[in-house]
C-alpha cells in the first residue's frame, strides 16, 4: 500500500502548493505535510553538503518519527528527487515500502513568473533560481522513476490534487 506521495519539481513549479492541495482532500485519513525545502534551511550550508540534502534526510527521519507516534498515517512531501538512487533514502525515513512519486512541470513562462514575486526583493536569488529551474527541469525530464507528470502551467491545483490522489490510489 502507498503511504507517502512524492511531489517532485523544479523550482517554481507549484510543488508546496499541489502537497497543501492534496492535504485539503485528504480528510479520512490522519497525514503530513512535509516541505523538505523548509527542513533543510541552514545557511552556510556545510561545504561537503552545499543543498543540504543531508541534513534534510535526517530531519525528515525525525520528523516522521514524530509524526506516526502522534498517528499520521500517510505523508505527502514536496521536493526534489533527483537521483532514483536517492528512493530508498526517503523510503527509510518514512519507514515506508513504496512511495508515489508525481513531478510537477509548468512552463518556463509560469516558472519565471512564480519566481520573480517570490524573489521580488532579491535579484541575486531570483537569478540564482531560475538557473537552478532551469537545470533541474533537465535533470527532472531524463529521469524514468516518476509515476505520473502532472502539468501546473494552467491547471488549478484542486483538480491536479485529485489526480494525484486517484493515481496513487487515496480516493
Amino acid at each position: 500500500m502507498i503511504d507517502s506521495i512524492f511531489v517532485n519539481g523544479t523550482v517554481g513549479s507549484g510543488k508546496t502548493t499541489l502537497a497543501h492541495a492534496v492535504s485539503a482532500l485528504e480528510t479520512s485519513v490522519s497525514h503530513a505535510v512535509i516541505d523538505l525545502d523548509e527542513i533543510r534551511l541552514l545557511r552556510p550550508a556545510p561545504a561537503a553538503d552545499p543543498f543540504t540534502h543531508e541534513i534534510e534526510l535526517r530531519n525528515l527521519l525525525s520528523i516522521v518519527a514524530n509524526y506516526r507516534e502522534a498517528g499520521a498515517e500517510r505523508f505527502i512531501l514536496a521536493g526534489v528527487l533527483e537521483n532514483e538512487a536517492e528512493v530508498g533514502r526517503y523510503l527509510e525515513a518514512l519507514d515506508s515500502d513504496r512511495m508515489f512519486i508525481c513531478r510537477l512541470t509548468a512552463s518556463l513562462e509560469v516558472v519565471r513568473a512564480r519566481l520573480a514575486r517570490r524573489h521580488e526583493r532579491d535579484p541575486i536569488g531570483l537569478a540564482w533560481h531560475l538557473d537552478r529551474a532551469a537545470e533541474l527541469a533537465r535533470i527532472l525530464a531524463a529521469n524514468t522513476f516518476d509515476d505520473l507528470v502532472l502539468d501546473s502551467t494552467g491547471g488549478e491545483p484542486s483538480r491536479l490534487a485529485a489526480d494525484l490522489r486517484m493515481a496513487a490510489g487515496w480516493s
